[in-house]
């Protein structure tokens, strides 16, 4: 431990980003121990699922679905929220990510309230309430239409990570610092923090769009850095921007 604080990495690292890369650390650690009960209790299910719990929407930012999945978020979170913490103060960053990351879980499930929408336009009354009914009793309907398929697994299917959050930190460094220069090992290339933003956001919008990814949550991404420039634009407009 000593040998580690004479590197000077953890223990210069602001408070907040220090205790939430702690957070997640073990939070991962106790999905190793019961990932069932981590993921039923704390990732986040559509609001409409008999799984849904309102604490969902802030502790799902602490939950990751693997190592690298959490490496890669609190990488990117210490690179960029070092920064905004020092410019802030660890409140006012704690703020920021909390709020990005319940925004990011807000705008997400309302593109998942439009899918089930359409999807539930397209299925009659009488096979939609058993379906539901089924469902809330922890049972599965088994006869399924593709429809009925897709239904189930936005209702069944929990979202997890702080990448929403993280995403508005990205967002809020390039704000904060539009002209800082960033240096990729790979590709090898220097850019700017605001163009690095405006890639980003453009990406995860059109992966949305198109549907594309997987189980990336890209609507979340898009989310979380809506928030993140609403807040700034706010704290900027009552003139609180770093008090």
């Amino acid at each position: 431990m000593n040998s580690f604080n004479r590197l000077g990495f953890f223990s210069s690292m602001p408070p907040v980003v220090k205790n939430l890369i702690i957070i997640n650390v073990l939070m991962l650690l106790a999905s190793f121990i019961n990932e069932h009960f981590v993921i039923e209790h704390f990732a986040l299910y559509y609001p409409g699922s008999p799984l849904f719990k309102p604490h969902q929407l802030v502790t799902h930012i602490f939950v990751h679905g693997g190592t690298f999945h959490l490496l890669f978020n609190m990488y990117a979170l210490w690179l960029f929220g070092c920064a905004l913490e020092n410019q802030w103060s660890g409140k006012k960053f704690l703020l920021f990510y909390l709020v990005t990351g319940i925004g990011a879980a807000l705008f997400y499930s309302l593109v998942l309230w439009l899918q089930v929408w359409h999807i539930e336009s397209q299925i009659d009354t009488a096979t939609l309430v058993q379906m539901k009914d089924l469902l809330h009793n922890g049972q599965v309907f088994i006869d399924r239409s593709p429809d009925m398929q897709q239904w189930l697994s936005v209702m069944t299917t929990p979202m997890v990570g702080a990448s929403g959050a993280v995403y508005g930190v990205l967002l809020g460094f390039g704000m904060l610092y539009p002209n800082a220069v960033l240096q990729f090992i790979f590709p090898p290339v220097s850019l700017k923090a605001k163009w690095l933003v405006v890639i980003y956001a453009s990406l995860e919008l059109l992966l949305g769009l198109m549907n594309s990814g997987g189980n990336i949550a890209h609507f979340a991404h898009v989310g979380g850095m809506l928030f993140g420039f609403l807040l700034i634009k706010y704290w900027k407009h009552k003139g609180n921007m770093y008090a």
